[in-house]
């Protein structure tokens, strides 16, 4: 049996049995399931936020003995430490948010695919198996060509 690491959205859509969750059943199917320290901690942010009762805190502590929880070490750390010095293609500083940084960490330390709806958040991560069903970005429109336009024709100098 394989695992696999939940970023904070995906199990939360799993969580509530939110249509968002239907497409990532099938990578969660016969898988074991783990999330990151800081999903864990975002859970609860979020249950604080919205004034959850204990009910709602009794299922997502339920839920969450369901699952593998990835603990911080220092070799997650190191690899955050990593992330942190990521370049664009344009040789700038990347910017990722810090809780996704640990929670790429933990993927990475783990060799674990991480499996998230924010694709744009982890797209491009060197070496992480990123599984999103989320609709691949597009150019902006002043970027991209018409369907129908042809290449520009050059013509040789006499």
């Amino acid at each position: 049996m394989d695992a696999v690491l939940l970023d904070t959205d995906v199990f939360s859509y799993l969580l509530k049995d939110d249509a968002r969750a239907d497409p990532y059943r099938r990578h969660v199917r016969d898988q074991t399931v783990a999330v990151s320290f800081v999903t864990v901690g975002e859970l609860f942010s979020g249950a604080e936020k919205r004034g959850w009762g204990s009910a709602k805190r009794e299922q997502l502590e339920t839920k969450l003995k369901s699952v593998v929880i990835v603990p911080f070490d220092l070799e997650i750390c190191r690899v955050y430490g990593r992330l942190s010095g990521l370049k664009t293609e344009a040789g700038t500083d990347r910017t990722i948010a810090a809780n996704d940084r640990w929670i790429a960490a933990c993927a990475l330390r783990h060799g674990l695919p991480l499996i998230s709806n924010n694709r744009r958040h982890f797209e491009g991560i060197p070496d992480l198996t990123l599984i999103s069903e989320a609709p691949v970005p597009r150019k902006p429109a002043d970027q991209q060509l018409p369907l129908d336009a042809e290449k520009p024709v050059t013509k040789p100098q006499d």
